[in-house]
């Protein structure tokens, strides 16, 4: 049977996942086991990389920040770490910050947060499906998601839906895991397919969760294919930066 390639891929695709319904609810379950330990887990599994990840991405969007009147979506927020970059990054202003999630085992570890930090701007949150948002029309100013739009059902649809919610001059910002070429890449691989997992599952308790990882980012379009639906979706002047050697990158993209 051929292999399917990335330009033919809907979404994210569980194992066992029937079709998109069945990998949506794959996909929560997933995150969902390993909310308890899911912090710990990136931070060690990416050497705390991940928050020079998060901070470079807030401070790329610091002009829309800025703006005192700014709406702000962190889109499949899981425990809120770039939910509050954002927030950091935005300082003083009093726009307000949203962060969004499927999983409610994620939102009330991103809640505890909140109460943590006892910042009285804190960020809002909601439990949303990425592909069916409870909000209107031209409604933000920016919208963000971090590590978790490879895991929607149907990629297409997700940038349809930020496209929809966003103002006119607004942007959206997806940052995600990349595959680096050369050597690098070899070793990549190697840790991501092979240490990783077994790591993952040792400090979680949860194999399928670490199994399904590095599979879902070979699964993920490579930039050039990502930046075309961005644009097919309605997105100008799209664009893909590389972070730490191409393992993850920032796509961006204006709607006029």
């Amino acid at each position: 049977m051929p292999q399917t390639t990335k330009s033919a891929v809907t979404g994210a695709s569980p194992e066992g996942a029937r079709d998109q319904q069945s990998a949506a609810r794959a996909v929560r379950e997933m995150f969902t086991s390993i909310a308890p330990r899911y912090d710990l887990l990136n931070h060690v599994l990416s050497c705390n990389v991940d928050r020079i990840w998060w901070r470079r991405t807030a401070r790329t969007f610091g002009r829309l920040l800025s703006r005192p009147e700014a709406r702000i979506l962190d889109l499949c927020c899981g425990t809120g770490d770039m939910t509050f970059a954002l927030r950091r990054e935005a300082g003083k202003s009093r726009g307000r910050i949203v962060g969004a999630d499927f999983s409610h085992a994620m939102l009330q570890r991103a809640a505890a947060k909140s109460l943590d930090s006892r910042s009285p701007s804190a960020p809002d949150w909601i439990e949303a499906d990425a592909l069916k948002l409870p909000f209107p029309n031209n409604h933000f100013d920016l919208v963000t998601s971090a590590f978790g739009f490879r895991n929607l059902a149907d990629y297409d649809a997700g940038l349809r839906e930020i496209f929809r919610i966003l103002r006119p001059g607004g942007e959206c910002g997806i940052l995600d895991f990349g595959e680096p070429e050369g050597m690098l890449g070899t070793l990549y691989r190697i840790y991501f397919k092979q240490v990783l997992p077994r790591i993952g599952t040792m400090i979680s308790g949860v194999r399928g969760p670490y199994a399904y990882l590095p599979a879902s980012v070979e699964r993920f379009p490579a930039p050039e294919e990502m930046i075309s639906r961005m644009k097919a979706a309605g997105f100008a002047e799209s664009t893909w930066t590389p972070y730490t050697f191409g393992i993850a990158g920032l796509y961006r993209g204006e709607k006029l």
